[in-house]
């Protein structure tokens, strides 16, 4: 499986997997073919597949070490990658289709809705990770303040989890927040799991 995901072909794949859901979106809008409310179906899709990217993102690690897979690890950050991209989408959606692009209505609409702010927030953390995801940014760090500054993914992804859940309870829709919690528990849980069992051997 190693010497499959080291296939040259991968990385282009998941490159073109990745960007799939903006090309979906896209044509949906050029061609009129998002439902009744396109303006919703993009802010939605974007923040969906944002939140979705950070879940897969965080798993790389677990199952790298779960399967022995070590080449996942070349593929997380074009997945961290995507994962900002879609929530810039996400945000620009928002600014053009509720706010018409008025910044200063924006300023002023961000600290009045909470869900807002909590999704604003997670975006502005993701753009340092975003900034020093390469090689050249972990030089000047230094790794172990690499490392440090890009544990925010979890954070970013428990605010992201609490966007979706303030966005969601104004009807009453919980199903899929349920699984997007269970699946970032069980992600959160392991790595507090792993930090525990270091302290006992240490």
């Amino acid at each position: 499986m190693n010497a499959l995901l080291l296939h040259p072909a991968v990385k282009p794949l998941l490159f073109l997997l990745a960007l799939g859901p903006f090309a979906y979106l896209l044509g949906g809008a050029l061609t009129d073919s998002l439902g009744a409310n396109p303006a919703e179906a993009l802010t939605r899709g974007t923040g969906d597949w944002t939140l979705r990217l950070l879940c897969v993102t965080l798993a790389v690690t677990p199952l790298r070490q779960w399967t022995g897979w070590t080449a996942l690890a070349r593929w997380r950050r074009m997945l961290g990658l995507f994962a900002f991209f879609y929530g810039l989408l996400h945000f620009l959606c928002y600014a053009w289709l509720d706010m018409g692009f008025d910044w200063s209505a924006v300023l002023q609409d961000i600290p009045k809705r909470p869900f807002v702010l909590v999704g604003s927030l997670a975006l502005l953390l993701m753009l340092p990770l975003a900034a020093t995801s390469f090689d050249r940014a972990v030089r000047q760090l230094g790794a172990p303040r690499w490392r440090a500054l890009h544990r925010l993914v979890y954070a970013i992804a428990l605010l992201g989890l609490l966007h979706f859940f303030w966005m969601r309870s104004a009807k009453n829709n919980f199903g899929e927040v349920a699984v997007y919690a269970a699946v970032l528990a069980l992600l959160l849980g392991w790595r507090l799991w792993k930090r525990a069992r270091r302290r006992i051997s240490a």
